[in-house]
């Protein structure tokens, strides 16, 4: 064998047995102590709120409470309201709701607020108290929660709500 070739044999050597440490390394075991399992979240109890196809008032100010709950650890939520003029789907509305004819939007309403969770609990449930503007746009909307517990995985659940003038 020639001097590069006795070189090329050994760097194949050199890879071979590093991947079989890396390999070694990534043992089964190891798996077990991963979070495998996405948080949940659920507004479907007694007290949840709001439930779908909920009427909130203009100018009225509400509770919003969802239960939360993670084998491990939560991190985080969030709470997203906006307007559903043009009639999209999320992933889990839960109940359909009668939707009024597709619309411009003038002035909608959109809260977006996301709040941490200190200590890591494994259950909690939450409360956002929000007023309702007075001058947005009545119709059809989204209230979506998410959770992301924390090693990173999330969920989230929506439904239709529908904000009404006084």
């Amino acid at each position: 064998m020639k001097g590069t070739e006795i070189m090329a044999l050994g760097q194949r050597l050199l890879f071979l047995g590093a991947l079989g440490v890396l390999a070694l390394s990534c043992s089964q075991e190891g798996d077990l102590d991963r979070d495998l399992e996405k948080p949940s979240i659920t507004v479907d109890y007694p007290g949840g709120f709001p439930q779908s196809c909920s009427e909130l008032v203009k100018g009225h100010t509400y509770q919003f409470k969802a239960m939360l709950g993670d084998n491990v650890a939560l991190a985080s939520y969030s709470l997203d309201i906006h307007h559903n003029f043009d009639h999209h789907t999320h992933d889990d509305q839960g109940v359909p709701c009668a939707l009024e004819a597709i619309k411009q939007a003038v002035n909608p309403w959109i809260f977006m607020e996301h709040f941490s969770l200190a200590d890591g609990p494994t259950s909690q449930e939450v409360t956002i108290e929000l007023t309702l503007p007075g001058d947005i746009d009545a119709g059809d909307y989204h209230c979506a929660f998410s959770v992301t517990d924390g090693t990173g995985w999330q969920n989230r659940t929506s439904m239709d709500i529908k904000i009404k003038d006084q």
